[in-house]
């Protein structure tokens, strides 16, 4: 009876109750090949950028958003690593170039962006992934150190923004994605310069989505920032080096594990998509229950 109805409402169609059923089946048949791991093109036909893109996160982010139809620009300042994984999303059958990119330097970040229209005319989705981390209390914490985190994690992801900005008004809009951290939410002892960089993050991206709403300067350009909890990415692997350690930043994490990479870049993917198309200056936390107590 079910698939006469299924039927009757996609060959039929003439009335209100026959589309909705028919909607709803179509909804159904997505649903299906999502669970069956089959691509969708949630993304298809976008062009972005994913900066750190050697590491863990960026690896996944760009693979997903390859596999869902984006041709990607992978960045790092690892030329070999991000070649293995512009290689391996080629074989995949996607589309992916690597570029060496040192997200603190603005000639980079030109170079980057013209290659980036060079080779796929356009730019839709930015995701500023690159990050650094280093463990210390403040007071053993050296001006030098403190900003030479700053420079990646806070001044790269300025300099993204900008440049994104600057290239995605002129082709109609796009998305603007930051990845923060819980560091950004909240305080824990011997990361004060990481906490501070995230924190940054947090309202440089809500002040420049307002700059680029229709509340600004009306660039339809949406920006967003993502929190994730510990990652079992090589920047959590510090907290594996000490039983107490790993063991207390677990406890952090009510879901009782750490992130996968995948967790994060589907939370790209979303904000990538135009299924977040209301979405703008939002917080999108994937911590494991971290935030909730």
């Amino acid at each position: 009876m079910a698939l006469c109805n299924r039927q009757k409402a996609r060959a039929v169609n003439l009335t209100s109750d026959c589309i909705q059923i028919s909607n709803a089946f179509h909804a159904l048949d997505e649903l299906r090949c999502f669970e069956k791991g089959k691509k969708m093109d949630r993304v298809k036909g976008k062009v972005a950028i994913i900066t750190g893109g050697a590491g863990g996160l960026g690896r996944a982010e760009a693979i997903l958003l390859a596999g869902e139809g984006a041709r990607v620009v992978v960045t790092d300042i690892d030329e070999t690593a991000i070649e293995k994984v512009s290689v391996e999303i080629n074989s995949r059958g996607g589309k992916c170039i690597s570029i060496k990119h040192d997200v603190t330097s603005e000639s980079d970040w030109s170079r980057v962006i013209q290659r980036t229209l060079s080779e796929f005319g356009k730019l839709d989705v930015l995701v500023n992934n690159a990050g650094v981390i280093f463990y210390k209390k403040i007071e053993d914490t050296s001006l030098a150190e403190w900003r030479s985190l700053m420079s990646v994690n806070l001044d790269g992801v300025f300099l993204g923004i900008r440049f994104a900005i600057e290239t995605m008004k002129k082709t109609g809009g796009g998305s603007i994605i930051n990845i923060a951290s819980v560091a950004g939410l909240i305080g824990n002892p011997d990361a004060a310069a990481y906490h501070a960089s995230k924190g940054g993050v947090r309202s440089l991206t809500k002040a420049a989505a307002i700059e680029c709403s229709k509340a600004g300067y009306g660039y339809n350009i949406r920006v967003n920032s993502i929190y994730p909890g510990v990652i079992e990415t090589a920047m959590a692997d510090p907290l594996k080096q000490d039983e107490v350690k790993y063991r207390t930043a677990l406890s952090w994490h009510p879901i009782g594990r750490f992130g996968e990479p995948e967790d994060v870049a589907n939370g790209v993917l979303y904000l990538a998509s135009e299924e977040s198309k209301f979405m703008t200056g939002s917080e999108l936390v994937i911590d494991g229950g971290w935030t909730a107590r």
